[in-house]
């Protein structure tokens, strides 16, 4: 086995765990990204790009959170703001 397949397969688990726990905790990209330890952009690419090709039924299930965290992400921010200030 060539040391690129070895790179793929653990690419391919990566975005299979990745989705699994955004899914499971509702879980945005930032914070997945700080579980993780790995970039926001890494697991913005696994579980959109990568994903898609892998296991399109779980792409789809990501693709619902992260849309609705998207819709949300204006009250985090107010919120944050709010408790910034209130200290």
């Amino acid at each position: 086995m060539k040391a690129r397949d070895i790179l793929s397969d653990s690419k391919q688990e990566r975005c299979i765990i990745l989705a699994e726990y955004i899914i499971e905790n509702n879980a945005t990209v930032r914070s997945t990204a700080k579980q993780f330890g790995i970039s926001k952009s890494t697991v913005h690419q696994d579980v959109t790009s990568r994903l898609e090709k892998l296991n399109p039924e779980l792409h789809k299930r990501v693709g619902e959170v992260l849309k609705k965290n998207k819709e949300e992400r204006h009250i985090r921010g107010g919120l944050a703001t709010k408790l910034k200030y209130s200290r």
